[in-house]
């Protein structure tokens, strides 16, 4: 009883495995039952040429059985019209035996080229059975090729979620948040661009008064303005009363 469990437990698990072998790849086992199909085939062929042989060499043997009995019946014959008797018996009793083995090859041909016709009829169909096999193999590998595509493709086309909380959707982030960080510098380095611009402009306007300021001391050494016009511009100068009544006369 307990080598019955070991053997049905072993069994089972052999059993197991082979399932494996023969679900890991479908197309490659039914490859190897096609090849396998080729390779009997071929034995079939082979078997049935040689049983063509036999009947060619059955129906060589009754061809010339056919043509000795043909002989045979000339010299009875012949014989017989020569008055011998005795001879013409002998080769009776020859063309006698001839015709028994001319019947007995003459069915013994019939039962060859019988079995001859029903196995070239199996040999017929096995080789449209092994086309048709070759035919789903290849029908099959296309189909199991192209589904196992669309399964990829399923498969990738779900992973392609930029959600946030996916892989590419966290690698997405990171790509926005540079790209973010190289605009925030590129505005940083335009704003830092304008800086001490009111400083230079100031700084000028402070030279330009220090030189006017320079200029009128200049011609106050000179003595080419009064102290009085220094600070009096062009339309603000005052003429004085009297040539002001002097203009007015």
């Amino acid at each position: 009883m307990i080598i019955g469990k070991i053997w049905r437990s072993f069994r089972a698990q052999m059993n197991k495995l082979a399932n494996f072998f023969w679900t890991a790849d479908p197309i490659a086992q039914m490859q190897y039952e096609y090849d396998q199909s080729v390779e009997q085939l071929k034995s079939g062929k082979e078997g049935l040429a040689q049983y063509r042989a036999l009947v060619e060499r059955v129906q060589r043997q009754v061809t010339t059985d056919t043509k000795h009995i043909s002989q045979l019946e000339g010299r009875v014959k012949a014989y017989l019209q020569a008055g011998d008797r005795d001879t013409a018996a002998r080769f009776a009793l020859e063309l006698q035996k001839a015709k028994n083995e001319l019947a007995e090859n003459q069915a013994q041909l019939q039962m060859h080229e019988k079995a001859y016709e029903n196995n070239l009829i199996k040999i017929r169909n096995a080789t449209k059975k092994v086309g048709e096999i070759r035919d789903k193999m290849h029908k099959y590998d296309a189909e199991l090729k192209m589904s196992r595509a669309e399964a990829e493709l399923a498969e990738l086309a779900g992973t392609f979620n930029f959600d946030i909380t996916s892989d590419l959707g966290q690698i997405e982030q990171v790509l926005q948040d540079q790209i973010n960080l190289n605009r925030g510098k590129a505005r940083v380095a335009a704003d830092l661009s304008g800086e001490g611009v009111e400083q230079i402009e100031r700084e000028a306007a402070a030279e330009t008064a220090m030189a006017t300021d320079a200029l009128r001391q200049f011609e106050l050494d000179m003595g080419l303005i009064s102290p009085q016009t220094v600070n009096v511009g062009p339309e603000e100068k005052d003429l004085g009363p009297s040539q002001k009544v002097t203009e007015t006369r």
